[in-house]
């Protein structure tokens, strides 16, 4: 039992310790941790932004001072605060829902698009698993502009994420956890190549031979006579789950010692897109990654046996590869603070939310 407070005092004073030196930042742009180390795109409500949400259940609870430190100046002090979750989630998830997450801290809090930018911190998805399983908190969010941070001890309530993967879902089997997993919009999984590139689309069956080993060169699917340099995710990342899941469908990848495996989307973009690779390489990604939260020039986006990855194709379902971000939640909190706000987010309301953050919605 003392190892574990002196184990807590410990992470709290590295938190005040990063704090301290990151809360003068007033460029409304969060610090680079957890998902926001893997956006390179300013998050901020559009021109035409609405209010849609009036009179919200869902709350902040109490403020309170939690303690004083120097102020920058060396001159004084200033207190530092912190704010229970009361009625609100505690929320985690994927970096593609980050923006989903700010605009639902816009619309119920009525929060600024720095603090709402503070506030949708992410870990990532398999962490966000790991700390919806295991009832741990989601320790990166926080409002620099008045020094205050979130309840450190609130376990996350709900993530919103890509599917889990079979290592994620043995997590919860094994910790006797049953999760409830509601698909709450639309999304394309999409592979990306060099804008040089003179292939324009690929087939399901070309994309799985390219992953085998078995077609490595593109003068094999009508293009240039190029080894094919194929990028790949780490294990139990977003993508990564898709690819095997989806897209391979049961099919061997090649091995991560035979292939370029990239830590984190916006390196793998990068990669993709670098010069040196003109025409050479493909990878896979969310189109909302690359439409929205991480930009690159230098990539293009192929057609699956012929079809865009246009809102249309994915609601209707023409496109190979649609999928869905979900949320989840513990079913043991189906009604709790969890499970009420996963209800509201799939109500019609909810839906047109997730609508002006820029996603397709479900409903």
């Amino acid at each position: 039992m003392k190892k574990k407070i002196i184990i807590g005092c410990f992470i709290f004073a590295a938190a005040l310790l990063f704090a301290f030196f990151n809360i003068n930042n007033k460029t409304g742009i969060p610090d680079r941790t957890g998902s926001w180390a893997h956006i390179n795109q300013s998050v901020e409500r559009s021109g035409d932004w609405k209010k849609i949400v009036e009179d919200s259940p869902f709350q902040l609870g109490e403020k309170s001072v939690r303690g004083s430190w120097n102020t920058p100046d060396g001159n004084g002090k200033e207190d530092y605060y912190e704010i229970k979750f009361g009625t609100y989630p505690s929320i985690d998830g994927s970096t593609v829902a980050v923006p989903m997450a700010a605009e639902f801290a816009r619309q119920h809090l009525g929060l600024s698009d720095e603090d709402a930018n503070d506030f949708a911190c992410f870990s990532t998805t398999h962490y966000a698993y790991e700390n919806l399983i295991m009832k741990r908190p989601n320790t990166l969010g926080m409002f620099r502009s008045t020094s205050t941070f979130l309840d450190e001890n609130h376990p996350v309530d709900l993530i919103i994420v890509t599917e889990p993967s079979d290592e994620e879902i043995a997590m919860a089997e094994q910790n006797n956890v049953e999760l409830t997993i509601a698909p709450v919009c639309y999304e394309a999984f999409v592979f990306i190549t060099h804008k040089d590139n003179t292939v324009e689309s690929l087939t399901v069956e070309q994309i799985q031979k390219i992953y085998t080993g078995e077609i490595t060169n593109w003068k094999e699917v009508g293009g240039q006579e190029k080894k094919i340099k194929a990028f790949q995710r780490e294990k139990n990342s977003g993508s990564q789950t898709a690819m095997e899941n989806m897209v391979m469908k049961g099919i061997p990848m090649l091995p991560p010692a035979m292939v370029k495996v990239a830590e984190g989307m916006g390196m793998l973009v990068d990669a993709v897109g670098e010069y040196e690779n003109s025409q050479s390489s493909i990878g896979y990604t969310y189109k909302y990654y690359i439409d929205t939260l991480y930009k690159n020039e230098n990539i293009k986006v192929l057609k699956i046996d012929g079809i865009a990855p246009e809102p249309d194709n994915l609601r209707n379902k023409k496109y190979p590869f649609t999928t869905n971000y979900y949320g989840v939640i513990r079913k043991e909190d189906e009604q709790k603070t969890g499970g009420r706000f996963l209800e509201w987010m799939l109500s019609p309301v909810g839906q047109k939310c997730i609508d002006q953050a820029g996603y397709i919605p479900i409903n």
